[in-house]
């Protein structure tokens, strides 16, 4: 085919959408800011040091190589999508597409005192922080250590709690082997009453034990005033002293989304069909009118209550989006859609095994993997990277 398909975004969603519309015989570019993809689930081992920043990254030159799609290493300034035009940093404009799919992300919520903690789901390089503040903690030989994460009232979906809990795991077990987890005192807060609730009942009181035997404290339903130097301020004006936060704000629809002519719910994410296909409802007569799709946590996702963004129905909604494009464009009139793909589905990982989580509209469980789970993750990370690198080949399913 020689219809071209512009991608913007360098996550999950994006490479997936790419390697199927190459499959689907497309034209692909991907814009991205980034010159490499950031595998955001195994980053959780930078800071207690057992991964390096290198071995979560897969270079785009490279996926680009394998997979014969063009990637353009710019930042997207705006989106125009009445006049069909994307522009970038250092370029006047990109508008020549006939598909667009949308895969940008999410940006975070806004926090006051914000330069006061450090994220793992951020900016790549915060990871790094993260661990450089650990180790000056460990080289002192004690410190208080906060770990939490945010919701969003205008879309629970946005939130990111699995990693908060796996990074403060794996900082406790490297604490223990160590010798010096007496030496630290780890906390765990959320402003919700019952933070991790979407995995289940059974998982929440799971926690709850967790917290307990590895003397955890816990601060729950207080509302977050500020973030400052050596601490969090909540509403009642109570301080939680840290010496380091990680703290994970919810996701928001992002500033690039507005003014576009995009449809956007109240949270300012992306309204799609179950077809991952944008409801816009400008010239709806005009011959120029161009289908466009939103996957990822670019999308405002429907569903249950306890939905979640999370990297398999991104990768799902990648594929949905790219057969549906290829069905148009073969005047077919079967269609994907992702919304039945919709579950929790995560391995939390504790440094020294890991706890298997899903929930779908049938049921929830939380089954404990000691020792094996750890490995059961850094097997998923190894395969992830190599097989989108083509070097084995790829499990139907994931």
């Amino acid at each position: 085919m020689s219809k071209k398909v512009l991608v913007l975004g360098g996550g999950f969603a994006a490479l997936e959408s790419a390697i199927w519309l190459k499959k689907y015989g497309f034209d692909v570019t991907i814009i991205t800011n980034r010159k490499y993809m950031y595998v955001y689930p195994i980053s959780i081992w930078i800071p207690t040091g057992e991964y390096s920043f290198e071995d979560c990254i897969i270079d785009w030159e490279k996926l680009q190589k394998v997979h014969k799609f063009e990637v353009k290493q710019e930042k997207v300034t705006k989106i125009d999508i009445k006049n069909k035009k994307i522009y970038c940093e250092g370029e006047k404009e990109n508008c020549n597409f006939d598909y667009l799919i949308i895969s940008v992300g999410a940006s975070k919520m806004k926090h006051k005192g914000s330069e006061h903690f450090l994220s793992i789901c951020g900016a790549p390089e915060e990871s790094l922080k993260i661990k450089e503040k650990l180790d000056k903690l460990i080289e002192k030989g004690s410190g208080k250590i906060a770990f939490g994460f945010g919701g969003n009232p205008k879309d629970p979906s946005n939130v990111r709690g699995g990693p908060a809990f796996e990074v403060l795991f794996n900082v406790h077990n490297k604490l223990k082997k160590l010798g010096i987890r007496n030496k630290f005192e780890l906390s765990f807060f959320a402003p919700m009453p019952k933070p991790g609730a979407r995995m289940g009942e059974k998982a929440l009181k799971a926690m709850d034990k967790w917290f307990e035997m590895l003397n955890i404290k816990s601060y729950k339903g207080k509302k977050i005033k500020e973030f400052v130097e050596d601490g969090i301020i909540f509403e009642d004006n109570s301080k939680l002293e840290t010496d380091l936060t990680m703290f994970i704000p919810a996701g928001n629809g992002p500033e690039l989304f507005k003014d576009t002519g995009l449809p956007l719910n109240e949270a300012g994410f992306i309204r799609i069909n179950e077809y991952c296909e944008v409801q816009h409802n400008f010239d709806e007569n005009s011959s120029d009118k161009f289908p466009i799709f939103a996957i990822g946590d670019s999308a405002a996702i429907d569903g249950p209550d306890w939905r979640a963004k999370q990297g398999h129905l991104a990768e799902v909604m990648a594929k949905t989006a790219a057969f549906n494009i290829y069905a148009m464009e073969k005047g077919l009139e079967e269609r994907k859609e992702y919304i039945s793909h919709i579950n929790i589905l995560c391995v939390m990982d504790s440094g020294n095994g890991a706890a298997f989580v899903y929930r779908d509209n049938k049921r929830a469980t939380m089954i404990p993997l000691p020792i094996i789970g750890h490995w059961m993750k850094k097997g998923w990370g190894w395969y992830f990277k190599n097989s989108k690198l083509n070097k084995i080949p790829r499990i139907p399913g994931m």
